[in-house]
This record gives structure tokens, C-alpha cells and sequence, in this order.
């Protein structure tokens, strides 16, 4: 089979030619239609310090994708051969405290496809079916191959109630826009999103016409408020960014009792000036991945109640043309970029 692998401990992907995946007995194989390039994607492509501490090569990667079951473990039941599904990447244990809690997603000893095992950059892709996400008819493989960063989206959204509130998303990448795509959803009164980068807040209003974009090297955020009709600030900060000015800008804007979730990663150690927070008597909770599997119940469900996401894909190129697919990405330039394995 095709798959894009990590062959060679530098910067790159590199088509080759793998075996298909040997499945065991509860385990599915999935022929892979379509995979979006995420994030994480772009660290292993450019071997940076964290993917080259993380990954060892060769090592075929990718977690976001949609595709169709076409082989059966003998153990596997309630799936069936033919069966669109998307999957959920983290692959856990289950004799930690908080599997044997059904808390899956705090599992210590998870580990990911396309980081630590095998990945969906590939025609086949084997999977437990522990984790297969099955797909109805009314989402098409585009968004299924965007399930995965829409699951983030969602798990830090859904951190907090946001029903009448008032919600600050720092970072307008895809993940950020899509976040603020279900805060409307959810009944948020006023959706803020900020960056300094003018094509990602064009696409934000692009995605989410009822979001107020702001470039902060522009704007200030105080004015903003004024402007909402906001009395003291925001109710709830969603930091998608991973940078810390951004989150200081958060911490300033948040009402007293604030609440912030945290789904950027800052580079190294960042400075924190801690008596803010606590002064501000601000709940701070830190989001990784997506609850299992709460998070794709609620994100299928809001799909299929009319949350629409489709305009945050911005390229969809065949695998075979990979390298203008990963371009795209690095260029800062793009929203979610779909590889076509059809």
C-alpha cells in the first residue's frame, strides 16, 4: 500500500510502499478515503526538537482521518464490514486508575497513531475497535477527516458552560475557529477571537460570520468590550494559541471568577504572573485531546443539529500531491488541508 512515513530522522515525509496491516482479533482494518493534516503533522515533518524526542523512524504518520471498514477482528462485534468510521487516535491502556474509571483520555500510558504507532497516512490502517467511530450518512468524509481537531475544539468549548456568556478565543488557527463555530452553537452571547495573522481572521469570519475577529496589533482588546457593551470583560477564555502574551491578554480581559481552558502549548517554559489569577479568582483547566468518548457524541450530534465547519477546509489535494498539501499548512496561509486517498 501507499503511506506517507517518516523514513529518515529529518525534515520530510517520504512516499513509500509498507505492507498492508495484519489486524488481530479486536482489532478492524479501515481503507483510509481521506486524512487532514494536523499540527502535530507539521512538527514531524519539520523534525523539530519535541518530534524528534517523540518519534522514532520510520514510523508512518497521521491521526485525522475518515475511511471504511473492510476487514473484521473475530472478536469485534457492532461493526460491520463496508462501514463508514473515523477513530479516535489516542490508543490507552486499561489498568490505570483512571481507564478502570472510565476516564479514558486521562490514560498515563496513551499513545497516538501516527506518533507512537503506525498512522492513517496510508491506504489501510488498523485500529482497535475499541476506537472506531462509526459515521452516518449526513457527514461526508471531508469533515470525518476533521473529526479529530474539531474533538479538541469541542472538549475546550464544552469545558465550561457557555449558555449567555461572553467567550475570548485566543488564536484563530483552525482549531480556534472551529472552537468559536460551537461556542455560537452552544448559545454563547459574544464570540471574540484574536491573532495577528489577517488571513486567519478573514477566515474566521469566513467560517463563523457572527464571530468578531480582532488583530490585536490593531485593536485593543478593552475597546472591544466597550464596543460589545460588555460591563466588566469576558466570561469565559478559550487559549488556542499557545502564546503567552496572549494568554496575559486573556487573564486581563476575564471578569472576576473567570474561567480559562487551555488547549495551546507554549514553546519551553513561559513566565505566568500568578497573582493575577489568583486575584482574579480565575479557573484555569488544561484540555488534551478529547474526552472518550463524550467528546465525539456531542461534536456528531451538534453536526447533525446544524454546527457547520466546512468552510474551515481550505485545500483538499490527491496524496500524490502531499508537498503542496504540507506547503499550504506552513505557509500560515491555510485552513484545514485534506489529503484525497481515493
Amino acid at each position: 500500500m501507499k503511506a506517507l512515513e517518516k523514513s529518515h530522522p529529518e525534515a520530510g515525509l517520504w512516499m513509500v510502499q509498507a505492507p498492508v496491516p495484519e489486524i488481530g482479533p479486536d482489532e478492524v482494518l479501515i481503507k483510509v478515503r481521506k486524512t487532514g493534516i494536523c499540527g502535530t503533522d507539521i512538527h514531524i515533518w519539520n523534525w523539530d526538537d519535541w518530534a524528534s524526542a517523540t518519534v522514532p523512524t520510520p514510523m508512518i504518520t497521521g491521526h485525522e482521518f475518515a475511511g471504511e471498514i473492510v476487514e473484521i477482528g473475530r472478536d469485534v462485534t457492532g461493526l460491520s464490514i463496508g462501514q463508514r468510521c473515523s477513530g479516535e487516535g489516542h490508543l490507552i491502556g486499561t489498568d490505570s486508575r483512571q481507564s478502570r474509571a472510565g476516564k479514558f483520555h486521562l490514560d498515563p500510558g496513551t499513545r497516538g497513531i501516527g506518533v507512537n504507532e503506525q498512522g492513517a497516512f496510508a491506504q489501510y490502517l488498523r485500529l482497535p475497535a475499541f476506537n472506531v467511530v462509526p459515521l452516518p450518512a449526513s457527514i461526508p468524509d471531508e469533515i470525518g477527516a476533521i473529526l479529530d481537531p474539531l474533538g479538541n475544539a469541542v472538549h475546550t468549548a464544552l469545558s465550561f458552560d457557555l449558555l449567555g456568556e461572553d467567550v475570548l478565543i485566543t488564536g484563530a488557527g483552525p482549531i480556534g475557529i472551529m472552537a468559536a463555530a460551537v461556542a455560537r452553537h452552544a448559545g454563547a452571547r459574544n464570540v471574540v477571537i484574536t491573532d495577528i495573522n489577517p488571513d486567519r481572521l478573514k477566515l474566521a469570519e469566513h467560517v463563523v460570520p457572527t464571530v468578531r475577529a480582532v488583530d490585536v496589533r490593531n485593536e485593543a482588546l478593552e475597546d472591544v468590550i466597550h464596543e460589545l457593551g460588555m460591563k466588566e470583560g469576558f466570561d469565559v477564555g478559550l487559549e488556542m494559541s499557545g502564546n503567552q502574551v496572549a494568554l496575559d491578554q486573556m487573564v486581563e480581559s476575564l471578569v472576576m471568577g473567570g474561567k480559562i481552558a487551555l488547549l495551546g502549548i507554549p514553546p519551553g517554559k513561559s513566565p505566568v504572573d500568578w497573582s493575577r489569577i489568583v486575584f482574579k479568582a480565575i479557573t484555569i483547566k488544561g484540555v488534551y485531546g478529547r474526552e472518550m468518548f463524550e467528546t465525539w457524541y456531542k461534536m456528531i450530534a451538534m453536526l447533525e443539529n446544524g454546527l457547520d465547519v466546512s468552510r474551515v477546509i481550505t485545500h483538499e489535494f490527491a496524496v500524490d500531491q502531499f508537498r503542496d498539501g504540507f506547503e499550504a499548512m506552513l505557509s500560515g496561509r491555510s485552513g484545514k488541508v485534506v489529503l484525497n486517498w481515493a
